[in-house]
C-alpha cells in the first residue's frame, strides 16, 4: 500500500486484459498528484439508475474512513458513483478522514448530479496521513469529461500502490437465454490476509440482481475465492469488495438466491472472482511462486480452512518454497499447530503429485530429486489428505523471499 513497484512480478500474466464494456456502466482515471505528479490515482465508475449493489468489507477494528462511509451510504441509497484514489488509505485518520470523505462524496455528486449518500468511496494507500482532500476536489469535474464505456486498464492502474500490474478479469453466463457479461478489476499485492473478501476489488455486471440476493451470492463467492488466499497473515484496514449490478441483460430477476436459473451466473461469478484473487497472489510483495495448498478429508470445511492456512502462512514453509529446499518436515510441522486433528496414521502429503509421507512417517518409495524439480517451477502444489472426514478447503498463498522485506522496509520512501 505505497508507491508503485517499478519491477513486475515474474508471476505476472503477459498482458492486462480486453474487458468489454457493460450497458449502464462508465469509468475514467485522473491525477490528482496525492504522492506523484504525473501518475493517474483516482478512479471513478459511473452507474445508470436502477443499478443494485452488495458490499463486502474488512472486519478490522480499525476501518478506513471509506470503509465505514460506504457502508453507509450502500444501505442509504441504490448507487450511482463509484470513486477510488490510491496513494493515500484515509485510515486512522480520525473525525477529519470521515469528514473528508462526505466533502468528495458531495462533490463528486454535485459534478455528476445525484446525491451524495449514492456515492461509494474507497481508498488505498499509507495509513495515519490526512487525505490531500482540496487536490481530489480539483480533479473531480475533469472526471465526468472523461468517461468511457471500457476504460478498465486506465482505471485498473489508477488504483495501484505496490501493486506490479494491474489486475483486471472478465466471465460470461447465460439467463433466461440472455448473455451476460461480469467484469472486475482488483488491487493488492502486500497486507493480504482476507477477512471478508480482500484488498480492494471492484465488479460489474449487467446482470439484474436485486441488492440482498446480489449480496448473498456476493458472499458465498468470496468465501470460496478472495477469503482463500493469503500473502503475509496481514489484514487490511481498506479491504472492500464490491458488486454492481446494472439490470440491462434483460431477464427476469431470481426467484431466490438459489435460483437454478442463476446457477450459471454463479459459477461465472466464482470464475471472476477466483481469478482476480490468485493475480493478486501472483502478485504478492517480492513472490517468485504461486502455492496451491489443498486439504483434503478434515473433519469439516472449517478445520480444512484452519488447517490449510496454517501451511499457507508459515513462513517456514513459504522460505523454504523460495529457496527451492523439499524440507517438507515444515510441512508437518504447519499441519500439527494447525489445533484440528490431524491423525499421523491416516495422513498422506504430496508435493507436486508425489507422495513424501504416509502411515506417520516418510514414504517408502520418496525420492527427493522429483520434488526438487517441482520446486523450480513457478507453481506449487501442496496436497495433505487427513482420511478422517469430508472436510476439504482449498487457499492460495506465494512464497516469501528477500523481496518482501526490502519492499516493506523501504515502504514510505
Amino acid at each position: 500500500m505505497s508507491g508503485k513497484a517499478e519491477r513486475k512480478s515474474p508471476l505476472a500474466p503477459p498482458d492486462f486484459p480486453e474487458l468489454p464494456a457493460i450497458k449502464g456502466l462508465g469509468m475514467a482515471a485522473g491525477d490528482a498528484a496525492i504522492k506523484h505528479a504525473g501518475r493517474n490515482d483516482l478512479a471513478i465508475w459511473t452507474v445508470d439508475s436502477g443499478t443494485s449493489a452488495a458490499g463486502l468489507f474488512t472486519r478490522s477494528m480499525l476501518p478506513a474512513a471509506p470503509v465505514t462511509v460506504t457502508k453507509e451510504h450502500i444501505q442509504a441509497a441504490p448507487p450511482r458513483a463509484l470513486l477510488v484514489n490510491s496513494a493515500n488509505a484515509n485510515a486512522f485518520t480520525g473525525l477529519q478522514g470521515l469528514a473528508d470523505c462526505r466533502t468528495i462524496a458531495r462533490a463528486t455528486a454535485e459534478a455528476l448530479g445525484c446525491k451524495p449518500e449514492q456515492v461509494l468511496m474507497a481508498s488505498t494507500g499509507v495509513i495515519g496521513e490526512p487525505l490531500p482532500v482540496r487536490q481530489i476536489m480539483d480533479r473531480i469535474p475533469e472526471l465526468p469529461k472523461k468517461i468511457r464505456p471500457a476504460a478498465w486498464q486506465d482505471a485498473a492502474e489508477a488504483i495501484m500502490t505496490t501493486d506490479t500490474f494491474a489486475k483486471g478479469a472478465h466471465a460470461h453466463a447465460v439467463i433466461d437465454g440472455q448473455p451476460v457479461t461480469l467484469c472486475g478489476v482488483a488491487k493488492g499485492s502486500g497486507m493480504i490476509a482476507p477477512n471478508m473478501a480482500t484488498m480492494l476489488a471492484f465488479c460489474f455486471t449487467d446482470a439484474r440482481i436485486p441488492g440482498v440476493q446480489l449480496h448473498e451470492m456476493l458472499l458465498a463467492s468470496a468465501d470460496r475465492t478472495f477469503n482463500a488466499i493469503t500473502v503475509d497473515s496481514d489484514t487490511s484496514t481498506s479491504d472492500m469488495l464490491l458488486l454492481f449490478a446494472t439490470g440491462k441483460a434483460g431477464h427476469a430477476p431470481p426467484g431466490s438466491v438459489d435460483d437454478p436459473r442463476f446457477e450459471g451466473f454463479r459459477a461465472a461469478l466464482d470464475e471472476l472472482l477466483k481469478d482476480l484473487a490468485i493475480q493478486i497472489v501472483r502478485d504478492g510483495e517480492g513472490a517468485s511462486k504461486l502455492i496451491e495448498t489443498r486439504i483434503s478429508g478434515a473433519e469439516s470445511d472449517a478445520s480444512a480452512r484452519k488447517i490449510a492456512e496454517s501451511v499457507a502462512n508459515s513462513p517456514l514453509v513459504k522460505t523454504a518454497i523460495a529457496g527451492g529446499d523439499a524440507n517438507w518436515g515444515r510441512i508437518i510441522m504447519a499441519l500439527g499447530k494447525s489445533g484440528e486433528n490431524v491423525q499421523a496414521e491416516h495422513l498422506l502429503i504430496r508435493i507436486g503429485g508425489e507422495l513424501v509421507a504416509s502411515g506417520g512417517q516418510r514414504a517408502e518409495n520418496y525420492d527427493e530429486s522429483r520434488i526438487t524439480r517441482h520446486l523450480e517451477g513457478d507453481e506449487i502444489l501442496i496436497e495433505a489428505e487427513l482420511q478422517i472426514g469430508s472436510g476439504a478447503f482449498t487457499i492460495w498463498t506465494c512464497d516469501l523471499t528477500h523481496g518482501y522485506i526490502s519492499i516493506n522496509a523501504d515502504y514510505r520512501s
